[in-house]
């Protein structure tokens, strides 16, 4: 038996851009624009970093760190308050990882959201987009690029 969704999902399903399996992206305040890789088994997104450094400020957990474009050079040093500490559990190993709070632009919109702080300098994407940003905002299209001009 075929069901027809409520005018409601339609509704919604209308309003959710289509994005591809890589999209452009700014991360904040970056000037040169990363393309980063969708991927919707990814509960949170992630960015690569350098120099990560634990310290404390008034008591409270932060992080310092670079992100540094790597197809331009440009360089941005941020401090941020860890929101969390996550482990991510490959066939290999466990790695402990921060979390932090940053700012995208992904097509029209400005995002602040949860980001893990990883040495990625061996994938090809130093941006990876997880569920966290995805729902309720993107269907992902993985046979589509950079939908989002």
């Amino acid at each position: 038996m075929v069901t027809t969704p409520e005018p409601q999902t339609l509704q919604t399903l209308n309003e959710l851009k289509i994005i591809g399996g890589v999209e452009t992206l700014y991360v904040l305040p970056i000037k040169m624009p990363f393309q980063a890789r969708i991927d919707t088994g990814a509960e949170t997104s992630s960015i690569d970093v350098q120099n990560l450094r634990p310290f404390e400020r008034d008591g409270d957990k932060w992080v310092s760190f670079d992100i540094i474009n790597r197809k331009n050079g440009e360089k941005h040093h941020y401090e941020k308050p860890v929101v969390r500490r996550t482990n991510i559990v490959r066939i290999e190993d466990k790695e402990h990882r921060y979390v932090v709070n940053m700012n995208i632009k992904i097509g029209d919109e400005i995002i602040n959201t949860e980001f893990t702080l990883a040495e990625r300098e061996k994938f090809t994407y130093q941006v990876l987009i997880g569920r966290n940003i995805l729902n309720g905002r993107f269907i992902v299209d993985p046979s589509q690029q950079n939908t989002l001009h």
